[in-house]
C-alpha cells in the first residue's frame, strides 16, 4: 500500500460511516464480509481536508480502472448508492468491489474476498470526477 493505509477525505470518510451504520450489511454474506472488513480499514485510515487527498486516491465518483490476477480488466466508478448502475459501470461503495478500492491508490494491489473468492486486484488508474457531487452533507 503506497500510503501504508487507506486514505479518506473528512466529509467522504462522515458520510460513509453513517451509510455503513444505516446499512446494517444488509442479508448477503458476501457483502457483510467485504463491508466489515472495509470497516476494519476505516479504524487505521488517514483522515485528511480535501486540498490533502493526493490525486491518485480513489474517492467516491472516482473513475478507477483495475486488473485482476486472473486476466482481466475493466473500467468503474466507485459511486454512493443511489447512483449505482451496473450497464454504465458505476458501482456502489457498499457493493463489494467499490468497499474494495475505496481509500486506495494508484499501483496498490489488494487481497480481497469476492464473492467469487479471494483475488487480488491491482489499481492501474485513478481518474478524478467532482466527489459527492450533488451531495448535501453535515458534520
Amino acid at each position: 500500500m503506497k500510503y501504508g493505509s487507506l486514505i479518506l477525505e473528512k466529509k467522504e470518510y462522515v458520510y460513509l460511516k453513517r451509510i455503513l451504520n444505516i446499512s446494517g450489511y444488509g442479508n448477503d454474506t458476501n457483502v457483510t464480509k467485504s463491508l466489515v472488513k472495509l470497516s476494519e480499514e476505516l479504524k487505521t485510515a488517514q483522515i485528511v481536508n480535501n486540498d490533502e487527498v493526493p490525486e491518485d486516491i480513489v474517492r467516491f465518483n472516482s473513475i478507477v480502472t483495475i486488473a485482476s490476477e486472473n486476466g482481466w480488466e475493466k473500467e468503474l466508478q466507485v459511486v454512493i448508492p443511489m447512483d449505482k448502475n451496473v450497464a454504465l459501470n458505476k458501482v456502489s461503495v457498499l457493493a463489494p468491489m467499490g468497499a474494495a478500492l475505496l481509500g486506495y491508490s494508484k499501483n496498490d494491489t489488494i487481497d480481497w474476498d469476492f464473492p467469487g473468492g479471494a483475488q487480488k486486484i491491482k489499481i492501474i488508474d485513478v481518474q478524478k470526477e467532482e466527489s459527492l457531487k450533488g451531495i448535501d452533507i453535515h458534520i
